[in-house]
């Protein structure tokens, strides 16, 4: 027979953010806003309060601030290009406005262009260099408009008027470069654990597919060998052929069990192949893998805590950024602790409900529990359930 598993290998998914990384998006956009807007808010603020000398300039110039401060918020989200052009202009109108209204080389007036200079340019599609030496440029030669109306050429007016603004512009842009570059490398690599990930379920789901096909190809190919044989018998041999119809049917009736057990998860799986599965599973995803098996323990019911491992393991793949996976098998249960898990928006697992019915019919108990970014799944059941359970687990 074919090998089918082999299929999913090449298999391209479009890629769309998970609840994993929606929450990874989330935490980053809450730590700048509640770490870094403050911080420019108070440092622009009082900017603002120590320069203006004017209602009508502290009107002015908290606009330019107010400017920088909706720039950095819809850049968190990644909603920046809508409010650039906007943002851009207001913050380079605060420059002439402080050099030649307000008067000297007021601070609060380059600062806003300096937030949203440095937040716009790298964030281009292309010219972000241009871009960042016409930023530059303008902020050069409206100093230098400065010097030359405040009266006689100094050092100090080209250091206060030029070079200092024009050279924390600079260093500032130049250094959201390299952070940007970072926040990229980390939504590719987000995309790629995303992608793994997604394909690890596909492989899952295709070897689902081939246990089904398996189950039935095999019984449809004998039940027409069946069936044809029993044509050939009728008038021969009626009995035999009456005997191979019987046969037959009772073949489809198992076969539609087996379909079932398969579909509802009820086919006895093994705990060795289902460790095994859930590695290359998971190391696919990029995860690392830990399984702790000691010699000589043969858990039981193998079939049971296997199917605790498959659903885990979809659970851990689907809903978490899980960098690390330990589990731990003992003679009378299996325990999984992954990392990477929010602590909010508890996913809803459905599928360990389930089984934790399944499992406690059988005497067992199954928690599943989350603490400290971890989530914790564990199946036990009693020494005298599992002692009670004389069929042991067949290796892989």
């Amino acid at each position: 027979m074919e090998d089918r598993t082999s299929a999913p290998r090449d298999v391209v998914l479009p890629w769309k953010p998970t609840a994993a990384s929606r929450s990874s998006r989330r935490r980053f956009r809450r730590l700048n806003l509640t770490v870094m807007l403050p911080l420019f808010a108070v440092v622009g603020v009082l900017l603002v309060a120590r320069q203006a000398q004017t209602w009508l300039q502290v009107l002015v110039l908290g606009l330019g601030l107010l400017a920088a401060l909706v720039a950095f918020e819809r850049w968190t989200i990644g909603d920046l290009a809508r409010v650039a052009t906007p943002c851009l202009l207001v913050a380079a109108a605060m420059w002439p406005y402080g050099v030649l209204v307000v008067g000297g080389p007021v601070q609060a007036s380059y600062y806003s262009l300096l937030i949203v200079g440095s937040l716009v340019v790298p964030e281009l599609p292309r010219h972000r260099a241009v871009a960042a030496v016409g930023v530059a440029a303008y902020i050069a030669s409206i100093g230098a408009w400065g010097v030359a109306a405040d009266g006689p050429f100094t050092s100090s007016n080209l250091i206060s008027y030029v070079i200092v603004p024009t050279g924390i512009t600079v260093v500032v842009i130049c250094l959201r470069f390299p952070n940007k570059g970072f926040y990229d490398v980390m939504t590719e690599l987000e995309e790629a654990r995303e992608r793994e990930a997604e394909l690890a379920v596909v492989r899952e789901r295709v070897r689902f597919a081939s246990d089904l096909h398996d189950i039935q190809g095999h019984t449809l190919h004998v039940v027409k060998l069946k069936i044809a044989l029993a044509q050939k018998l009728l008038r021969s041999d009626p009995e035999r052929a009456e005997q191979e119809l019987r046969e037959t049917y009772d073949l489809v009736g198992d076969t539609i069990a087996q379909a079932k057990e398969l579909a509802y998860g009820r086919r006895r799986p093994n705990l060795s192949t289902e460790l095994e599965n859930a590695r290359n599973l998971l190391e696919a995803a990029g995860i690392h893998v830990r399984v702790d098996r000691p010699p000589g323990v043969r858990p039981r019911p193998g079939d049971l805590l296997a199917q605790v491992l498959r659903e885990t393991t979809t659970n851990v793949l689907r809903h978490s950024n899980a960098t690390l996976v330990h589990v731990a098998v003992t003679d009378h249960g299996i325990t999984i602790v992954n990392d990477g898990v929010a602590a909010h928006e508890p996913p809803s697992l459905r599928g360990l409900a389930l089984l934790a019915r399944r499992v406690a019919d059988s005497g067992g108990v199954l928690t599943a529990d989350r603490a400290d970014g971890r989530f914790r799944t564990a199946a036990e059941f009693p020494a005298a359930r599992a002692g009670a359970d004389e069929r042991p687990e067949e290796d892989a």
